[in-house]
């Protein structure tokens, strides 16, 4: 039996661009994408602190050390500028093997989006 469980996760980044007239995904500073063990085209949920949105999209990725949270096409509409979110990306596990496995947490600093040492 395989069950889905939290692979990584970046707590609490604050939202600095959203572009509606773009193809869809998320925008992801590099830098906070690989201390969370995240990749380009992953399957993402977004959790919306602000506003209570959730929603799934995919990764793209950003500029590092540039602090980037952008929501693109349609999830653009789903929050503001400024907005802090969660973003989660989950893995299928065997059950026993679920048991052990420790996730990628990444605590940013909120107001900048990088990373605290």
């Amino acid at each position: 039996m395989n069950i889905e469980v939290v692979k990584s996760k970046i707590h609490k980044v604050s939202v600095t661009e959203a572009n509606l007239q773009y193809v869809g995904s998320i925008t992801i500073d590099e830098t906070l994408m690989k201390a969370a063990n995240i990749i380009e085209n992953e399957k993402v949920q977004i959790v919306n602190i602000n506003n209570g949105e959730r929603l799934e999209t995919y990764v793209i990725k950003g500029k590092a050390g540039s602090g980037e949270i952008c929501l693109n096409g349609p999830a653009a509409r789903k929050v503001q500028v400024g907005d802090v979110v969660i973003i989660i990306a989950y893995a299928s596990l065997e059950f026993e093997e679920a048991k052990s496995f420790k996730p990628w947490l990444v605590f940013p600093d909120t107001k900048t989006n990088q990373l605290i040492n």
